[in-house]
């Protein structure tokens, strides 16, 4: 579920490969209330798309690592699931990723829309990271849509004492992650935070995941868009083959799996004379040829899991 580990190779590559005096480096854990931004975030301060982004709450399944390398610093972020009530084996292995997480990093960005409004989802976050002893900067997003400034003020004040007696934010920082404001601010702050060391990841590397993993998530992000409003959450992706075509080298053949819970749900997936599914297929596959960079042949077949989001067995195949 959180990707592919840490390679030692790679490892030893990024500490093998030349920093200057003072360089810093580590790990920051991207968290929030679901729809608050957090992949949003993630995709801007990489620069490219590493992280699905929907309208739909609660989508990010797995710790997506991004990697920032500038001059004097790296910096690796987690995209983690937000907290949920646990109502499902997944919900509860996600809860379980996420505080794994936050325990592991050097830093996290605590993210709250404060466009919606800091609300009960917030407080209850809040008191789990002030049981935390990993510093905690509060990015305050989508401040741009605060369309009368005078409301962002109280927001600020009201985020400021979200951790209770005896903990505070290192600092709060207000963002709009979707049009970049304040975003190069945050990073400077997040730097000034992190321990000095080399470099995690070779140069030039912005994600650790595999290709199989982001074929997989573009597909799910697309799939979503068209069924947002009826099974989001019952939908799994698996890529079992990324290969060179053998009648084309202008070309990559990708494998898919879209998983199910029902059988009654084939059908919303695949859409009236297969239309939905060869649409959410087209626009994956536009997407992924920027990111294979390479013409792609995706072909998808859909299955039943049934109940997969409770079964142990089931999601451990899926990857969860």
């Amino acid at each position: 579920m959180e990707g592919r580990d840490l390679d030692i190779d790679e490892i030893l590559a990024g500490m093998n490969d030349p920093t200057p005096p003072g360089h810093r480096a580590g790990m920051i854990a991207l968290c929030g209330r679901p729809n608050v931004g957090k992949s949003t975030l993630l995709n801007r301060v990489v620069g490219e798309k590493v992280a699905i982004v929907t309208r739909v709450p609660g989508t990010t399944r797995n710790a997506i690592r991004g990697v920032v390398t500038r001059e004097d610093a790296q910096l690796v972020f987690l995209d983690t699931p937000g907290l949920a009530k646990p109502r499902t084996l997944l919900t509860q292995r996600l809860n379980s990723l996420v505080r794994e997480t936050w325990a592991g990093v050097d830093l996290i960005c605590f993210l709250v829309d404060v466009a919606d409004g800091v609300g009960p989802g917030d407080e209850f976050l809040a008191a789990e990271l002030a049981s935390t002893r990993t510093p905690v900067v509060a990015v305050a997003n989508k401040d741009d849509l605060v369309r009368d400034k005078n409301r962002l003020l109280p927001q600020l004040e009201r985020l400021s004492g979200l951790l209770g007696e005896g903990r505070e934010f290192v600092e709060i920082v207000p963002v709009s992650a979707a049009t970049g404001a304040g975003v190069d601010r945050l990073l400077d702050l997040l730097v000034e935070q992190l321990p000095q060391g080399p470099r995690l990841f070779p140069t030039g590397r912005v994600s650790d995941q595999p290709e199989a993993q982001l074929a997989a998530e573009i597909l799910r992000e697309k799939l979503i868009g068209r069924v947002a409003d009826e099974l989001p959450h019952s939908i799994a992706v698996t890529v079992d083959e990324i290969r060179p075509s053998e009648e084309r080298d202008d070309l990559v053949e990708v494998d898919a799996v879209i998983h199910v819970e029902r059988d009654s749900q084939k059908g919303i997936v695949i859409g009236k004379g297969g239309e939905r599914l060869k649409r959410a297929a087209s626009d994956a596959r536009r997407e992924l040829e920027v990111l294979l960079g390479a013409k792609v042949y995706l072909t998808t077949h859909v299955k039943v899991a049934k109940e997969w989001q409770r079964d142990p067995k089931q999601l451990g195949r899926l990857g969860y």
